[in-house]
């Protein structure tokens, strides 16, 4: 069961949890069946809305996108009520038409991870989700009016392939990806989409461009602190972004996010282990019979 009344929930870097007009802040740490999150869950009020802001990271930004407890994060969003998960993600740019400084609203992800758990499922408990769409339409839509039409430009849809990292892409990655049709690189989202999708919890992300990664003629190769320079000038952007979105989301939102379990439970009831569905009931408990043994 959900532990709180929380509404939304947002993840990303540090200096979130410092939203213009966020009241009542409190600091919540949870364990969850697949470990500690990255850290406390910064929980407030904005705009009349119940929030929780994780730091992906860790505050410090202690975990490589390799080290990173997504499966943890994201259980703990559900844990504390969340229906809906936007993220703020640095990414470098592959198209001459994205420029740093600009936002990237992706509709689509390529998946270049290989070290990652990118799924709850597992352990005698097979499912498969739908997974063509990985962000949430309504939230995607949401955001690209939440950032209207001015400074810096707004690119609505874009494909994010994901890369493991920690090491930026050699130029002929870089090449690669363009040739893909990919228009941005990262390294954190898919495994935060793919788990909230079988969390069935709505998501989207605001993707931050901070440089042409490799292949640009003329720009300097991708650095950390670049990345970070970029960053830290585009925080108070992605925070008035969020300010402005978070008080208009709605809970009927006409996605199929909400259900994305339906039907995606291949195993038969019986042959799940009783300690898998005690592990995963609080996804898994209204698709199943209320008459098995739970532990």
């Amino acid at each position: 069961m959900a532990q709180s009344s929380i509404e939304i929930g947002i993840v990303g870097g540090s200096g979130l949890y410092a939203l213009e007009g966020l009241h009542a802040v409190q600091e919540v740490a949870l364990d969850t069946p697949f470990g500690k999150p990255s850290d406390t869950y910064i929980t407030g009020t904005l705009g009349g809305r119940r929030v929780a802001f994780l730091p992906r990271h860790g505050r410090g930004h202690r975990f490589t996108p390799s080290e990173v407890n997504y499966r943890a994060n994201i259980y703990g969003f559900k844990q504390l009520g969340v229906g809906q998960l936007l993220a703020v993600t640095a990414v470098g740019s592959l198209r001459e038409k994205i420029h740093p400084g600009e936002i990237v609203l992706p509709d689509q992800l390529v998946d270049r991870t290989r070290r990652r758990e990118s799924s709850f499922f597992g352990s005698g408990l097979v499912a498969h989700i739908p997974f063509a769409d990985p962000f949430c339409s309504y939230l995607v839509t949401a955001l690209a009016t939440a950032a209207g039409s001015g400074a810096p430009a707004v690119h609505p849809l874009g494909t994010l392939v994901c890369i493991e990292g920690p090491a930026f892409s050699t130029r002929a990655e870089a090449h690669l990806y363009r040739q893909w049709g990919c228009d941005i690189v990262g390294m954190t989202t898919l495994q935060e989409a793919k788990l909230a999708r079988e969390a069935e919890i709505c998501y989207a992300a605001m993707a931050m461009v901070t440089d042409y990664d490799c292949w640009h003629a003329t720009a300097d190769a991708v650095t950390a602190d670049a990345v970070s320079a970029t960053m830290a000038a585009n925080i108070e952007t992605a925070k008035g972004i969020l300010t402005r979105l978070i008080p208009q989301i709605h809970d009927t939102r006409g996605c199929s996010c909400q259900q994305a379990l339906s039907g995606a439970i291949m195993s038969a009831a019986h042959t799940i282990p009783a300690a898998t569905r005690s592990r995963l009931a609080l996804l898994i408990d209204k698709y199943l019979p209320g008459d098995l043994p739970r532990s």
